[in-house]
């Protein structure tokens, strides 16, 4: 195994590979779900007492409130029964006592739509020797009132007023009671169901206290486990990034090394042959007869030899220049901007700006690989007839542009990504930025930036 393989295919150490990561989807997927209980539970607790609140006001304190009422219309018409008694005994009234009947007959109408009304609403927890004992008592006042009545109408004054005191009295007094119990009875029932509504409250807000921790819990912890794999995520993305930055800088570096040398072989193996078969050529030929076919043809295969010749060179210089290392990539520049504008028949204008300053010979590689990787991209894929070049030393930076009006670059992008890509990689092994984007009159513009620090510190290693 070579040396370059053992650089870009390390040996694998039994043992050493990195325990694969269990994936946090499981766990972020329990959190959800926890999450999710909490908030179903919580809204379904909430409806549930909610509910118990509407019965308990529908059942009970509404009904109560309406039975209350009913029992306060009953109780008002015992008052009224009350004072239509007093004006019955005072013995200034010029009225017998029959005249009082038809207002008892109205009050006793009332009195029985109030009865059936309250027995409607009547909380269900009543006693049922409490209904009965006040039909029974109201039934009894109607057949004491009756027979008031009756004497009345007979001419039996006297005795109908000796009546009314002890019978009629005092059925409305033990009415005006058990009606006045029955309020109070409503009124502790009002009291009781408060303190239950009351209760009911507290309890949801305890358990809402309750569901609100545990719910934030389960976020909180989710949150946190969410943020521990983000960051062991970012993590490993780092490292991988400098792993393919420094993978990325050995293939480049490689492909140079590899590219040097072929370009050396041509130019110095195969060109040196060439030459050397050139002037084997050239002396046979001066031997061979003036005007003879074997001159003409000797000079043919000359003239095809110093063609390969001169292939092989252009070929040697496109691979890697060997000016690149011996003149600068000023000078580079300078002598390959022509070379494509012959080549390519494109016309490139090539202007240099700024006080050129020493770049390392590694950085100049980068910049003129870029160079020649957007020129080829101008020449195959934009159509356009003229570039421009623009080479900037600037104080703190170096600054290439490529430009050209051609289709655009949106237009070709599935066909120059693999070189963008190893552009890019060029540019960030510099630590400069490469950008593109689109002149006035469309096209393609290529920036490309270097910080002359950067440069400055490649030549120092």
């Amino acid at each position: 195994m070579t040396r370059l393989s053992r650089t870009l295919y390390p040996r694998v150490v039994p043992g050493s590979a990195a325990k694969p990561e269990r994936s946090p989807t499981l766990g972020l997927l329990l959190g959800l779900i926890i999450t999710l209980a909490a908030v179903l539970a919580c809204s379904a607790y909430i409806t549930w007492q909610i509910a118990g609140l509407r019965r308990l006001q529908s059942e009970l304190i509404d009904r109560n409130r309406k039975d209350s009422l009913q029992l306060l219309r009953i109780q008002n018409d015992l008052n009224l029964l009350a004072i239509a008694m007093r004006d019955m005994l005072e013995n200034n009234r010029p009225y017998p006592l029959k005249a009082w009947a038809a207002q008892f007959q109205r009050i006793h109408s009332d009195l029985d739509d109030a009865m059936r009304l309250e027995a409607e609403f009547a909380p269900v927890t009543r006693a049922a020797d409490q209904v009965a004992a006040l039909d029974n008592s109201l039934n009894k006042f109607w057949e004491a009132s009756d027979g008031v009545f009756a004497l009345a109408t007979a001419g039996k004054e006297a005795d109908a007023r000796h009546l009314v005191e002890p019978s009629l009295h005092a059925r409305q007094a033990e009415l005006s009671e058990t009606v006045a119990r029955l309020l109070l009875q409503n009124t502790e029932n009002q009291q009781q169901a408060a303190r239950r509504v009351v209760a009911i409250y507290q309890r949801v807000q305890r358990q809402v206290y309750i569901f609100l921790t545990a719910t934030l819990a389960a976020i909180l912890l989710t949150g946190f486990s969410m943020i521990r794999w983000n960051r062991r995520l970012f993590t490993r993305m780092t490292r991988l990034s400098e792993r393919r930055s420094e993978l990325a800088q050995k293939l480049i570096s490689t492909q140079e090394s590899t590219l040097r040398y072929i370009s050396r072989e041509l130019h110095d193996e195969f060109g040196q042959i060439l030459t050397a078969i050139g002037s084997m050529l050239g002396r046979a030929g001066s031997h061979a007869p003036e005007g003879s076919s074997l001159r003409t043809d000797l000079n043919e295969v000359r003239q095809i030899a110093q063609d390969t010749l001169d292939r092989v060179r252009s070929l040697s210089q496109a691979l890697h220049p060997v000016m690149l290392d011996e003149a600068g990539l000023e000078s580079t520049l300078d002598w390959y901007v022509p070379t494509v504008e012959r080549q390519t028949g494109i016309a490139i204008s090539y202007v240099k700006q700024g006080a050129p300053f020493a770049i390392e010979s590694s950085a100049g590689v980068h910049i003129y690989r870029v160079l020649q990787e957007a020129l080829n991209n101008v020449a195959r894929h934009s159509g356009a007839k003229q570039a421009r070049v623009r080479l900037r030393f600037l104080s703190a930076s170096l600054e290439l542009e490529v430009e050209d009006h051609g289709v655009g670059f949106n237009s070709r992008v599935a066909k120059a990504g693999l070189g963008l890509v190893a552009m890019r990689e060029r540019a960030e092994l510099m630590g400069g930025r490469l950008e593109l984007s689109t002149p006035q009159g469309g096209g393609t513009l290529l920036r490309l930036t270097v910080p002359r620090e950067r440069m400055e510190s490649s030549r120092n290693r």
